[in-house]
């Protein structure tokens, strides 16, 4: 269970613990497994779905010995249309509603064993649709909906594009939201008496949604058990508010950082507490020779992004493979599983950065 943040990871990510970096790139692989099986070819009259059915989708992907079987597929609908000019271009067309990962738990005795245990699975893929980089586009802060939103505090608030994902129905199809809410209370009805964790992973824009899910799943069930996220490439999600109810809903959350992968500095730039002068390496944008009264009100507002968990913080400069990668490079998953898999533990940089908030622009 320390593997899952019981304990925040304390001691086993400086350095990285062998088998805890095992757990991680098994994680990495289901997040891979949802990239395997979905259709990229804009051409197919199956585009965007997923390629194999439930019964078969691990096992297509070389994961048929993993000892968890997929009982659902999900769905994200996007709530913004393609403009009508790209109906002329098929190579831009997006249907709204995409396949985005999968429900898997886990059923086999051995694994069961080996981890003291079931355990379920939540994945989800990255950005692949041009709807959905719409989506990502709005990164105006947004208040949670109020049946996720505790009364009597400060309103947490979200990146607007990934709170639609999550959320917007589909035409009388379950929302993404609403599909996980009924399979969560189906599985802990199921295993009421049994020992269960939650772990809900992704990359890029699947990060961003685990932890939008692992937030609702702990704030929704109050018998729910341990919710962890597993973050792969993530961009920032929501305001300061936002991640304390997070950590009150005791949701546990680690973040794989590339700090070459610019995804994960956005949205905004960061403002940090201790020194006006320092800025983070890489940023687009720095609060460098900022005036402090204008740092202090945007650290006062609710129109300030956080950053959330614990972090462990790897960079692509530091393997000779990749030392000379492009953007694109440094934010694909098999970089950050390369990353994990290959670099020597004392070159592992952690950090657990809530001291840091950080200001849309």
């Amino acid at each position: 269970m320390e593997f899952q943040g019981i304990k925040n990871w304390e001691g086993l990510l400086d350095p990285l613990d062998d088998d805890l970096r095992k757990e991680i790139l098994r994680y990495g692989e289901f997040v891979e497994a949802a990239y395997r099986c979905f259709d990229f070819d804009v051409s197919s009259p199956t585009y965007a779905t997923c390629l194999y059915p439930e019964s078969s989708m691990l096992a297509n992907c070389g994961l048929d010995k993993s000892g968890y079987k997929v009982i659902k597929n999900l769905y994200a609908t996007c709530a913004t249309q393609m403009p009508r000019w790209t109906k002329r271009f098929p190579n831009l067309a997006s249907p709204r509603s995409s396949w985005i990962g999968y429900v898997a738990v886990c059923d086999d005795e051995e694994e069961i064993a080996r981890l003291g245990r079931h355990d379920v699975v939540i994945a989800y893929r990255g950005t692949a649709t041009s709807s959905e980089w719409l989506e990502n586009l709005r990164a105006t802060l947004t208040c949670l909906p109020d049946d996720m939103a505790p009364e009597n505090y400060d309103p947490p608030m979200v990146q607007s594009g990934f709170l639609s994902l999550y959320t917007t129905k589909n035409e009388g199809d379950l929302s993404l939201q609403d599909t996980i809410r009924k399979q969560i209370g189906n599985i802990l009805d199921k295993y009421s008496d049994e020992p269960l964790s939650i772990t809900v992973t992704g990359h890029s824009l699947g990060a961003a949604l685990a932890t939008l899910t692992a937030y609702d799943i702990a704030t929704q069930f109050s018998h729910a058990p341990i919710v962890t996220v597993v973050s792969f490439g993530g961009p920032r999600v929501g305001n300061k508010s936002f991640r304390c109810q997070l950590e009150k809903s005791g949701t546990n959350v680690l973040r794989i950082v590339n700090s070459d992968d610019p995804v994960t500095k956005v949205p905004g730039f960061v403002i940090d507490d201790d020194d006006d002068d320092v800025v983070e390496k890489g940023s687009a944008s720095v609060a460098a020779g900022m005036p402090s009264w204008i740092q202090n009100c945007m650290e006062d507002t609710q129109w300030v992004y956080a950053e959330v968990g614990k972090e462990l913080r790897l960079s692509s400069k530091d393997s000779p493979q990749l030392s000379k990668g492009n953007v694109a490079t440094c934010h694909d998953l098999k970089t950050y599983l390369h990353l994990v898999n290959n670099f020597a533990k004392e070159e592992h940089k952690i950090g657990q950065p809530h001291e840091r908030s950080v200001a849309l622009v």
